[in-house]
């Protein structure tokens, strides 16, 4: 994750050339790749914490801060940044960066403060609640 960023940062004045000759684009590029290298961060982080919490069987919660997340903050702050503020594609890339930031804080605040001790308890019940089942949990 970290090399990649690395990569992205310091190539990012040449590596539009790689796929055209044009100076607007390559400048375009150059300008939208510290987003990028950002959403590389990031796209590595929030994955695991949704993870985390899904495996806990929080989907529900992570359904909501997803939604809550990009349509309630990122898409209405790209929105605003791209077409108000005239920042275009940037714009609307900070936007969902900013919801994407908001969900990784949230997750790992809930992360941090959970009970760990008291989840293996009730993953526990849970297991034995199956253990005496004699039946295949699926049937063909």
């Amino acid at each position: 994750m970290q090399c990649e960023t690395l990569v992205v940062l310091a190539l990012r004045d040449i590596i539009s050339y790689i796929f055209t000759e044009g100076e607007e684009v390559a400048a375009a590029v150059s300008d939208l790749c510290p987003l990028l290298a950002l959403a590389i961060v990031l796209n590595g982080i929030q994955p695991v914490l949704s993870g985390v919490a899904v495996g806990c069987g929080w989907q529900t919660f992570v359904a909501y801060v997803n939604v809550g997340c990009y349509y309630g903050l990122g898409i209405p702050l790209g929105s605003v940044l791209g077409f108000y503020f005239n920042l275009g594609a940037k714009g609307i890339w900070l936007g969902m960066l900013g919801g994407t930031v908001l969900q990784t804080i949230i997750l790992l605040w809930v992360t941090f403060r959970t009970d760990w001790n008291k989840e293996v308890v009730e993953s526990n019940k849970r297991l034995n609640k199956w253990e005496d089942k004699t039946e295949p949990l699926l049937k063909n």
